[in-house]
């Protein structure tokens, strides 16, 4: 038989074999007829999202004279991609309501809370204010304001988390998480969108850094790279199951700075008012108001070349 047939004959019962796994009732990967949330149009949203939050920065030609026009136009885009996208996530048969074999007008609820979310968005550009003026202020090495807008993963990770965030509060299911692994991919900086973070919010540096679902950050704390806020351990019921819907996160009082690479662990977590938490220790258990942890000093141990025998000293943290 030709090579080309039997290729060709091959990638038939590929085919055949893939479709018949389609059929099986055991299968929760595939849901024919659901048109799912794009990856592509959502991360086309958060740009415009952030075209009308900072549109001195992103909306070229932008004027005095023409903002509204500008920013109204960015708005409208906005309202009809984004409650499309919403109405497909809505219509998933994981959320509960029925799919329709080629998307429509969004419902009225996706274009309700589309509007819901939209209302919001002064608010969320007057916390980000609060979050560039935390990074000019806490970072020596920053030369200005726009620096922080223009080039800090931490303030590009933040901003997303406080979009996705409101979504998640609007119980918008798939793309809040959308949001946050789009920024996560590049920033290095993972939070969910369910974690509640208070006003003057900063992470220096950031790569690394994880936040989860149920930690809540008071205002004015600092964070740096590789730093964990997760969860002890994940309750199971009597049958095995993940327990959902509980606090397994830390919290943080206001005015907490946590050093790089420190890991905070537990619902029942909570550091106090100032608390200082140095690089690299392990924390599960909650830290008293104005209290530093840090790790005992470590002890180095080097070979000379000079010599066979092991030279060693203290080094200070």
């Amino acid at each position: 038989m030709d090579a080309k047939k039997t290729m060709g004959s091959d990638l038939k019962l590929t085919v055949r074999g893939l479709v018949h796994s389609y059929e099986s009732k055991d299968r929760y990967i595939n849901h024919l007829g659901c048109w799912m949330p794009k990856i592509e149009t959502v991360q086309h949203i958060i740009s415009l999202l952030k075209d009308v939050l900072f549109p001195g920065f992103r909306l070229e030609g932008a004027t005095a004279d023409n903002v509204e026009y500008r920013v109204g136009a960015a708005v409208d885009q906005i309202f009809h991609s984004l409650s499309d996208q919403i109405d497909r996530a809505l219509k998933h048969p994981e959320v509960g309501q029925p799919c329709e074999s080629l998307p429509g007008a969004p419902s009225m609820s996706a274009q309700q809370i589309t509007h819901e979310f939209l209302s919001r968005l002064p608010e969320i550009r007057a916390l980000l204010e609060t979050d560039v003026e935390a990074a000019f202020l806490g970072d020596p090495a920053c030369r200005s304001r726009a620096e922080v807008i223009f080039c800090y993963p931490g303030f590009e990770a933040i901003t997303i988390h406080r979009l996705s965030h409101e979504l998640y509060r609007l119980q918008v299911p798939f793309i809040p998480r959308m949001f946050s692994e789009l920024a996560h991919r590049r920033t290095g900086i993972d939070i969910h969108p369910g974690a509640r973070i208070g006003h003057h919010f900063f992470i220096d540096h950031g790569t690394g850094v994880v936040i989860g679902e149920t930690c809540e950050i008071g205002d004015h704390c600092k964070i740096y790279q590789g730093v964990t806020l997760g969860a002890l351990s994940f309750p199971t019921d009597a049958e095995g199951n993940l327990v959902r819907n509980q606090k397994r996160h830390p919290t943080l009082e206001d005015h907490v700075v946590i050093y790089a690479n420190a890991t905070v662990l537990g619902g029942n977590t909570v550091l106090g008012r100032k608390a200082v938490i140095g690089s690299s220790v392990w924390i599960t258990s909650s830290v008293d108001p104005e209290s530093s942890v840090v790790m005992e000093k470590p002890r180095l141990r080097i070979k000379s070349k000079e010599t066979s025998l092991p030279v060693s000293w203290d080094y200070q943290i």
